[in-house]
């Protein structure tokens, strides 16, 4: 599985947000200034994260965007899945129980297919935001970079 730019900017995105929307809502300009995001693209997955009901818009002068709930209830998977779609390593419909192909039941390979699929849901949906949140302060921390407020 190769995951996408919008895979890779949305989690960090996501992660910013969990990070500085504690305080107040974080607009996409001070999120992409951060991130090194152009503020268009950044639009585009934050119609997506709002889609999938992960943030939530608020507008106004002091508007911008927050998370829908808590950091610790938010998966990596979540997220992925919201930008990427499926994270099936191939598309093999033999993956699915109430699906089946015309060689599925002598073909080997899906079995191999099914345990990576089992082991990459398992892995992003163990991960929380909250823990990346923790591990994002943490090397901001040990790097000297500890206040990266927007200046908008």
């Amino acid at each position: 599985m190769k995951l996408s730019t919008k895979g890779r900017y949305g989690l960090r995105a996501m992660i910013d947000l969990a990070d500085y929307s504690e305080e107040m809502p974080q607009s996409i300009a001070c999120i992409a200034g951060r991130q090194a995001i152009s503020d268009s693209y950044l639009e585009q997955l934050m119609a997506k994260l709002k889609k999938a009901g992960l943030i939530i818009s608020i507008r106004g002068a002091q508007g911008g965007y927050v998370l829908a709930r808590p950091s610790n209830e938010i998966s990596v998977g979540d997220i992925l899945r919201a930008l990427e779609g499926d994270l099936s390593p191939v598309n093999c419909i033999g993956l699915k129980s109430e699906q089946a192909c015309g060689n599925s039941d002598l073909c080997v390979t899906k079995n191999v297919w099914k345990r990576i699929d089992d082991s990459i849901q398992s892995a992003v949906d163990s991960i929380t935001l909250a823990e990346l949140v923790e591990d994002n302060r943490f090397a901001r921390k040990k790097c000297g970079r500890t206040n990266m407020e927007c200046d908008l």
